[in-house]
């Protein structure tokens, strides 16, 4: 029995959703397809799963559990009428953690322009501050979602016209205490390559973007982020100075208060991944005896933030989702 991680793939992100029609809603206007609903009545809970899926979208007709970049939202029973039910978006202290997940599109101007007349809120706007390339929209619970372009934004500020077939899920980005550790683990454990870092000393903090599949190419003056037209990217927000702090903690999202879940990579071989994992000497937060549930493994990295581990049930048939 042998696993290959060169066949892994980053398959999703999971964000709690106080309202699944308005979270549904709003991500299909950023073009997103649902993909696969799961309904768990029993334990009071339901799953949608989306992804781009347009004939042009990088995993365009493919089973959910053999795609990149597809965000998980669910929703516990009963918080839509709860008045007093928040999620924890991540980004506000002392409960930071996940940051945001991000969409990039063909031509950032109009994407922008385009979700500002549907009436999206933003938490920064293309014309905010000094980065002008870049902006932040805000899903219905407040979840940051960023929309950067994929080509240099200065090619297509003179163009009028968006197609969100040509829109990919890119990345999901966390905080991490400690950047040599975080590295060692999502490389040498979970199998995944280095494309692209963006070191920011006059900020103090840096930006680690790693991934499955292909190496990436060398950037151009017309994309100077060579992966930005990727799905499944996982990037990693390092600020200067806090592996030095022992009392340091960043919030894993599923201590109280709750909102983002987890990542989730799908892989060849369940049983031989997790023998591997095993092996490895991961930190567990579920095996995959432990439990009712056993098809689903969740290692956790080194800020205890939680990886599910599922079957990509194109390779191997297992459960029939």
């Amino acid at each position: 029995m042998a696993t290959d991680p060169s066949k892994y793939k980053f398959n999703h992100s999971m964000l709690r959703a106080k309202d699944p029609q308005r979270s549904v809603a709003f991500y299909q206007l950023l073009g997103l397809s649902l993909v696969n609903k799961m309904s768990m009545p029993e334990a009071k809970f339901d799953l949608y799963f989306l992804a781009y899926d347009s004939p042009t979208a990088a995993s365009s007709g493919a089973h959910w559990t053999d795609r990149q970049g597809v965000i998980e939202l669910t929703h516990n029973y009963g918080t839509e009428s709860d008045p007093n039910y928040t999620v924890n978006n991540g980004n506000a202290e002392p409960f930071k953690g996940f940051g945001h997940v991000c969409i990039s599109v063909d031509n950032i101007q109009a994407a922008c322009k385009r979700l500002e007349d549907e009436g999206c809120k933003f938490q920064k706007k293309l014309t905010d501050g000094r980065m002008r390339n870049i902006a932040f929209v805000l899903d219905p619970d407040g979840y940051w979602v960023e929309v950067i372009g994929q080509t240099h934004f200065e090619e297509t500020e003179k163009e009028s016209t968006t197609a969100t077939t040509a829109y990919r899920m890119n990345h999901t980005m966390i905080r991490v205490k400690d950047v040599e550790k975080s590295l060692d683990f999502y490389k040498r454990v979970m199998g995944m390559k280095l494309y692209r870092t963006s070191e920011n000393p006059g900020a103090s903090f840096n930006l680690y973007f790693l991934g499955y599949g292909p190496d990436a190419p060398e950037p151009t003056s017309s994309k100077p982020n060579p992966v930005a037209d990727r799905e499944g990217l996982l990037e990693l927000t390092w600020n200067y100075g806090t592996e030095n702090d022992p009392e340091f903690k960043y919030h894993n999202g599923n201590d109280q208060p709750q909102g983002f879940g987890h990542i989730c990579v799908s892989v060849d071989d369940l049983d031989a991944a997790c023998q591997r994992f095993e092996q490895l000497n991961v930190a567990w937060k579920k095996r995959l005896t432990d439990g009712k549930m056993k098809d689903v493994a969740f290692v956790l990295d080194p800020d205890g933030y939680w990886i599910e581990v599922i079957q990509n049930e194109r390779i191997m048939k297992r459960t029939g989702w």
